[in-house]
């Protein structure tokens, strides 16, 4: 006996809507905005300090985000902006800690 969902229309037209979801926020762009370090972009993407920093440099040594880096960056600047406005059971869903957050 299997416990495996059958995708329904409307989840498979769900998936294609993310699939090509262009939600996307440049490194040099976030800096911008929110004016953090680069160990903190590589935080979020799960980079290293020199791949972050390579993606600003200039030259044949520049390196270049892949697409999940641009979506890393553009739901933490979602986050950053409208976390009080998410509803406590969303955040619950997506797992996040509020008891351990200073939100004062």
């Amino acid at each position: 006996m299997s416990n495996l969902r059958r995708i329904t229309t409307r989840e498979r037209h769900l998936i294609l809507l993310y699939s090509s979801w262009e939600l996307s926020m440049t490194p040099a762009k976030f800096y911008a905005k929110w004016g953090v370090s680069y160990e903190l972009i590589a935080l979020i993407c799960s980079r290293s300090d020199s791949t972050v920093r390579g993606w600003f440099r200039n030259g044949s040594n520049r390196r270049y985000p892949t697409h999940n880096d641009l979506l890393h960056l553009a739901l933490m600047d979602f986050f950053l902006e409208h976390f009080e406005e998410i509803p406590e059971q969303v955040l619950h869903w997506l797992d996040f800690d509020n008891t351990q957050l200073d939100l004062k």
